[in-house]
């Protein structure tokens, strides 16, 4: 009689075992969001005001082009974050203003976080009974991203918002006299709070706010 009992205990702890390595993938997502957002809002806290941006009278015509590159390099040295927020703000317009560009690149990231960025290392990936290695999905990820950004409207689409933007930024940064700015030591620390969310837990101590 013992001899017929079925070993059911291997069927019960699959969802557990499937749960228990799941939990580290959501982990690590919510570590990555919870630290992105927060080195963007250390970011933009560094902003200059935005009526100093626009100020009337401080501009003025570039009284040559030495003289407009000049100004360019120091603006953007002063109002780099305004400067990027703008750009930013023209490339969400422009995929918003395409829905279908905007979900074909929406999809490209979450298959790059969701089968590479965030998968687990224990569970490699399977496609037709065929077990996939890192180098594998890596390999056509990037094809995937090359043929999606420049065979199709999303790589002319954000092309196209990027020139736009630093078209503004380039207008703006000639024009604008920049001999009322006063850059000091902290101007070179504002342009780490966005990244530091790549590096380690204390990637972002490092960021001096403006006072």
């Amino acid at each position: 009689m013992t001899s017929q009992a079925l070993p059911i205990s291997t069927t019960e702890t699959t969802p557990a075992s499937s749960s228990a390595t799941s939990t580290p993938t959501l982990t690590t997502l919510r570590t990555f969001l919870t630290r992105l957002f927060s080195s963007l809002r250390t970011t933009l806290s560094n902003r200059r005001p935005w009526l100093e941006l626009v100020d009337r009278t401080a501009f003025s015509r570039p009284l040559s082009l030495s003289d407009a590159t000049t100004r360019v390099r120091k603006n953007f040295s002063y109002f780099k974050i305004n400067y990027l927020t703008i750009l930013a703000i023209v490339l969400a317009f422009s995929l918003l203003s395409h829905p279908f560009s905007l979900l074909t690149l929406l999809s490209l990231v979450a298959a790059w976080l969701g089968l590479y960025t965030f998968r687990p290392s224990d569970q490699p990936l399977v496609v037709l009974g065929r077990t996939m290695s890192n180098r594998e999905v890596l390999g056509i990820l990037v094809l995937v991203t090359v043929i999606v950004v420049f065979l199709t409207s999303v790589g002319s689409l954000i092309i196209t918002a990027v020139l736009v933007g630093v078209g503004i930024v380039c207008v703006h940064g000639a024009f604008r006299d920049p001999e009322d700015l006063f850059m000091d030591d902290q101007d070179s620390a504002g342009s780490t709070g966005l990244f530091s969310f790549i590096g380690g837990p204390s990637g972002g101590s490092n960021v001096i706010p403006l006072v």
